[in-house]
């Protein structure tokens, strides 16, 4: 017989470590899938593990996006986590909410209680933030820890002064009253460690009798008695597991994982299921479709008279890096990947940012995220915050083991290659500051052969990279005959006891990187799913 548990989860990643976490506060008992192992590895603890973990073959499902013109016909590899904690034990660190425009424009759309005010209290509810200002935008008692950066560079100092120089404004809380400005990020590191959905919200409560983890399981389908979802099977150590759920069962995979898991259990468009040979339980039109990402470039500079990253990255340099980390957990090793943000215009006559710009002071092989460069080095990067290409996820066979087709449609629409163009502009203005030219030596990438924007525009599409915040495949919003696959309450349109909580049901791209939204969609969808009174909304 099935085992039978009154909530299933399938997805340990950010939104499903947080659900675990509050539907198990109760009587409940809940069983939560994970495909990828436990979050044992140590790279997934130190900070600058980053660059190991977005390519490890056992923490990443090691997606790859399908060719397209817009990255001159290029395969992009797409790294989404695969073990407890998800993409936020992969990921950079970075905490950044995005513009209360962001959250306005949901509820705009026909998504009751979504709006700034609505989901301010739930940002606030997950979040220890140490230090910092910002009373009325932060909370002191939750369980993922935020602080800043604790060991400020000079190179950055600089680069920030550079910034303040062109008229960006100092911003010491980027996630609080306005996001415009420059500074130092905001970042998931609490004394030298990682803080993991799955450490902050997971790990603290895995020992509850009414919660059920179970690593290694990979869900193959979501079973259903006539609309009502009733069981899932996974498959472990090569045998198919069939389990059951009395209440719910939410499917927190992501936006690459949640639609096409749906797909594969007879939810998504007729034709593509009939394609794949998969029968059709509800042609659902949306699953999959609406496919949005973050396009980065970057541009890099030689470092004179200061030191870098890239320097203290090998030999004896290193060597006293993990001296000094395995001391009092400091340093190169108990860093973030990317150090200061900046957010603003591509085009002065705008209200709000449209941009966001990355500072490191270090440098990376052909302008990509996994090798340093062997010489001193600075790169700053850059994307457009709300893209507008569209694109999809879509099953490739009925079996969970075939990766799926992933085509974000990069640089597509023309409004994304216009600010790309323009942020490509900006970051290397910033890197020719005077307050930066002491260390400015010259630029290595992309190089002064390139500065008209036809050509600046081919070298985004020949050496742009996602920035890992893929959202929107199962799109929230009214079921009006749209491509909305959710209600506002995270329902499935047209099914019972189903329901999908994590980034793929954002209704739009918000303008940030997408860690800190998933969490707070889970903390929100938690109280759904428990039929709690929401919070009142935030007087800001």
């Amino acid at each position: 017989m099935a085992d039978t548990f009154d909530y299933i989860i399938i997805g340990a990643g950010s939104a499903g470590s947080v659900l675990a976490n509050r539907l198990s506060a109760g009587d409940a008992t809940v069983c939560l899938l994970e495909a990828g192992p436990p979050d044992r590895h140590p790279w997934i603890h130190i900070p600058a593990g980053f660059m190991k973990t977005l390519t490890h073959p056992r923490l990443s499902w090691g997606y790859e996006s399908e060719p397209s013109a817009g990255t001159a016909g290029r395969s992009v590899y797409a790294p989404r986590g695969r073990t407890l904690g998800g993409s936020s034990s992969i990921n950079g660190h970075i905490y950044n909410r995005g513009q209360r425009m962001d959250f306005d424009t949901w509820a705009q759309q026909g998504n009751r209680g979504w709006g700034y005010t609505d989901i301010l209290p739930y940002f606030k509810r997950s979040e220890r933030r140490i230090g910092g200002p910002g009373e009325g935008f932060h909370g002191r008692d939750g369980e993922w820890t935020i602080t800043d950066i604790d060991t400020p560079d000079p190179i950055c100092d600089a680069y920030i002064a550079g910034a303040v120089g062109m008229g960006i404004p100092r911003n010491a809380d980027y996630n609080g009253a306005t996001q415009a400005g420059v500074g130092y990020f905001q970042r998931a590191i609490h004394k030298g460690r990682r803080v993991s959905a799955a450490r902050a919200f997971l790990h603290p409560v895995k020992q509850r009798g009414n919660l059920d983890i179970r690593t290694e399981a990979h869900t193959q389908r979501i079973r259903f008695e006539g609309k009502r979802a009733v069981g899932v099977v996974y498959r472990r150590g090569g045998r198919d597991i069939e389990i059951r759920a009395n209440r719910e069962i939410i499917l927190s995979s992501g936006a690459v994982g949640s639609p096409q898991l749906l797909q594969i259990s007879g939810i998504g468009p007729a034709a593509l299921l009939q394609d794949i040979g998969v029968p059709v339980r509800l042609n659902l039109p949306g699953v999959g479709e609406n496919l949005a990402d973050h396009y980065g470039v970057r541009a890099s500079a030689r470092v004179r008279n200061g030191a870098t990253l890239n320097e203290r990255s090998h030999g004896l340099a290193l060597m006293r890096e993990v001296a000094r980390y395995a001391i009092k957990r400091t340093g190169l090793l108990a860093m973030s990947p990317s150090q200061v943000f900046v957010f603003w215009k591509s085009n002065p006559t705008l209200d709000l940012p449209d941009l966001q710009l990355i500072f490191t002071p270090a440098s990376y092989k052909d302008g990509k995220i996994a090798e340093l460069d062997d010489y001193p080095g600075m790169t700053s990067g850059a994307f457009a915050l709300r893209p507008q290409s569209k694109g999809y996820v879509r099953a490739r066979s009925p079996d969970a083991a075939d990766k799926p087709v992933i085509q974000p449609n990069y640089l597509a629409h023309e409004y994304d290659q216009q600010v790309t163009v323009a942020g490509i502009r900006l970051e290397r203005q910033l890197l020719q500051t005077p307050e930066l030219a002491q260390y400015f030596d010259h630029e290595m990438f992309p190089g002064n052969g390139i500065q008209s924007d036809d050509e600046i525009l081919d070298f985004a599409r020949s050496y742009g990279t996602t920035v890992f915040h893929l959202v929107s495949t199962c799109r929230m919003g009214p079921a009006d005959g749209t491509d909305n696959v959710v209600d506002d309450e995270l329902r499935v349109h047209g099914l019972d006891a189903l329901r999908v909580v994590d980034a793929s049901v954002m209704p739009t791209m918000p303008s940030a990187n997408t860690n800190a939204a998933t969490i707070m969609i889970a903390e929100k969808g938690a109280d759904m799913i428990l039929g709690n009174t929401p919070p009142p909304p935030a007087a800001v």
